[in-house]
């Protein structure tokens, strides 16, 4: 072999052995880093899901342990047990990879949390009515936080993250900072935040006071904060998608090392390979498609003080969740399953074929038994709008399925007020007692005007992480700069 090829090779071998170690090294170092918990409390669990493909949906906690570097943050007594979820966020991503909703859960949502077993002591607690949610993992883990967001949306979280306040401080020192926004100079002495007026970069002590502070927001409860916190993540995101931090590995390799060193997670999310796939699966995603949401609430009956879940918006929130619509644009169909065959669309027809009739004559009645007072309008101006014009209203005793019925000689109207609507050829029934033509509507169309179809609360979306946003500061706080 000539000098100068084994000079070569030698200098390859180094390199190749090098690198090997480097990897090496990093990979037992982030492995190590990791802490991890079962998913579940209550004995079930879900399917293990495909990280790399298919919708997965994690469940972000913020722990206000007072345990080792967090212990200047109060006593231990502050917080019992496990710790209380000082935040807690599920974050949805789409199964195309091309949106993620964000959802947080006010920490003084009064919830009820199922039956849960302590992993630890093996001790069972029973099920409680009308708690905090932030008091579910407090007595039997992390878990029993997954299994009452898993009750509370009739969804199935996938993976968990946990993180301290020392993880707050120590991302935001390794991004640089991060610039958030106040509408007032501002001081908190519980939080210890102090911030002027206008955009500031916050990082270490400070980015964990903004995060943190129950007062300096809005009215001082717990929707500023919850506000506020989205404002900073929306602009952490920002920054790590303009400086291309998820497609630098130095920069990653940084940033996961002080994240792993606060983080626990549960067992399927334990490893490095399965962090650095979710990873990869969110640096393509269009900012203006990560859609932060707050639950809808409304001050509790029992205690004004604290929130319950507004209805029937929590309702119509959750359920376009389960079926994977678009937050930021409704109307978007949702993403399909693996396999499904896309459905052939006919043509559509040039000039609508002439009504055998006159529209204008014919008698169409809305009967409300949703419950909800006042639905009957909105179905209304719809049959008008379509040229029924001799429509009318009134209040009806609840039914569970919405029906359009009608009298003798008006077989050929009734599809076409229920084509209005979408309501199915099955649910449309001749009745003797009608005239014309009646629309029913029942509990399953509580709202919009499209049967089966996702109403959403309008603007559920309280910003996106494109968007810039500024905190207005609480009146009380603000100081004179």
């Amino acid at each position: 072999m000539p000098l100068w090829l084994k000079i070569v090779t030698g200098i390859l071998a180094v390199a190749l052995a090098g690198a090997l170690a480097f990897a090496g090294f990093w990979f037992l170092r982030l492995q190590n880093n990791i802490s991890k918990a079962p998913l579940n409390a209550g004995g079930g669990g879900s399917e293990v899901p495909d990280d790399a493909k298919g919708r997965l949906q994690i469940l972000i906690l913020g722990s206000d342990t007072r345990d080792g570097k967090n212990s200047k943050y109060g006593a231990a007594e502050d917080s019992t047990g496990y710790g209380n979820s000082d935040v807690m966020m599920l974050m949805d991503i789409s199964e195309d990879n091309k949106r993620v909703s964000v959802i947080s859960f006010p920490r003084d949502l009064l919830v009820d949390i199922p039956e849960c077993r302590d992993p630890g002591s093996g001790r069972t607690f029973p099920a409680r009515s009308g708690v905090m949610i932030n008091e579910a993992m407090a007595e039997a883990g992390i878990g029993c936080a997954v299994d009452t967001v898993n009750e509370i949306t009739g969804l199935e979280v996938d993976h968990f993250m946990m993180a301290d306040f020392n993880a707050v401080k120590e991302l935001s020192n390794a991004v640089g900072g991060v610039e958030v926004c106040i509408s007032d100079a501002v001081y908190d002495p519980d939080s210890r935040l102090r911030l002027p007026a206008g955009t500031s970069s916050v990082q270490g002590e400070m980015a964990l006071a903004f995060l943190r502070t129950r007062h300096a927001f809005a009215d001082g409860g717990d929707l500023g904060r919850i506000k506020a916190q989205q404002g900073f993540l929306s602009s952490l995101t920002r920054k790590i998608k303009d400086e291309g931090t998820l497609s630098d590995p130095p920069r990653m390799l940084k940033i996961a090392d002080v994240v792993t060193q606060n983080l626990t997670v549960d067992e399927g999310l334990a490893s490095v390979p399965t962090l650095l796939t979710i990873g990869t699966r969110l640096k393509d995603i269009d900012v203006s498609k990560v859609a932060f949401v707050a639950v809808p609430t409304r001050p509790a009956e029992s205690d004004p003080n604290r929130l319950e879940i507004a209805e029937p918006a929590g309702s119509q929130l959750f359920a376009a969740m389960r079926k994977d619509v678009d937050l930021t644009d409704p109307s978007a169909p949702a993403t399909p399953s693996p396999g499904a065959t896309p459905k052939p669309t006919a043509p559509k027809p040039t000039t609508p074929p002439a009504s055998p009739y006159d529209k204008s004559l014919q008698p169409v009645a809305v009967a409300n038994g949703t419950g909800e007072p006042g639905r009957a309008q909105e179905i209304v101006e719809a049959v008008i709008a379509a040229g029924f014009t001799q429509a009318s209203q009134y209040e009806a005793p609840a039914v569970e399925q919405s029906v359009v019925y009608y009298g003798p000689d008006f077989a050929d109207v009734a599809p076409d007020v229920a084509k209005i609507f979408g309501i199915p050829a099955a649910q449309i029934l001749p009745a003797d007692g009608v005239y014309g033509v009646q629309v029913y509507l029942g509990t399953d169309f509580p709202s919009g005007v499209k049967y089966g179809g996702v109403a959403l609360p309008k603007d559920i979306v309280n910003q996106t992480a494109k968007d810039s946003t500024c905190q207005q500061a609480n009146p009380a706080l603000i100081v004179q700069e």
